[in-house]
């Protein structure tokens, strides 16, 4: 399996910027190359993330803040910039999956696991390496859903996982 994600460098500055969204404020996360975190701050989830010890570099996050600004104005679908997230083998590996679901498109938790050749039990594994997924609406785990229909589980918030798939045109989906 090619892995769409690079390596980071041991030594590799930790930087950080804030922007906002439609759907709050993002905490982007990188090493001046690129990006490591992408955090909903304001979702009760990750409101806890700190910037301690990190070095605010808003200049370091220009194409990425561009690429999301086009990606909430509809006229993104795929980005492009350089990502870098740590993770185990098996998450890395959901991870890799995740950035394969087209834009508008939604998968199942199930479909996740049998792409990866495990078998349908997998998809409750699947779905705890789908949340903690660490660079949120680039790596798109929003587009992830019950095998119902359902919008299930989604560390931004239910409501944030529907508007992004709105924001997309995905098909109908439930809240529950």
């Amino acid at each position: 399996m090619t892995s769409p994600f690079v390596a980071t460098e041991p030594d590799a500055p930790c930087l950080y910027h804030i922007v906002s969204s439609p759907i709050g404020r993002l905490l982007l996360l990188g090493d001046g190359h690129a990006l490591t975190g992408l955090w909903m701050i304001d979702a009760e989830r990750h409101v806890s993330r700190a910037v301690d010890g990190l070095t605010s570099s808003p200049e370091s996050f220009r194409e990425v803040e561009a690429q999301l600004e086009a990606y909430f104005a509809g006229d993104l679908k795929e980005f492009t910039v350089p990502l870098a997230p740590t993770g185990s083998p098996f998450q890395l590996a959901v991870w890799t999956e995740l950035t394969k679901i087209p834009y508008g498109s939604t998968v199942t938790y199930g479909s996740i696991a049998l792409a990866l050749g495990k078998r349908l039990v997998a998809s409750r594994a699947v779905g705890l390496a789908n949340g903690s997924n660490p660079i949120s609406v680039i790596v798109p785990c929003h587009r992830v859903i019950g095998s119902d229909g359902s919008l299930t589980g989604y560390g931004g918030g239910l409501e944030r996982k529907e508007l992004l798939l709105k924001l997309e045109g995905a098909g109908p989906v439930t809240l529950f």
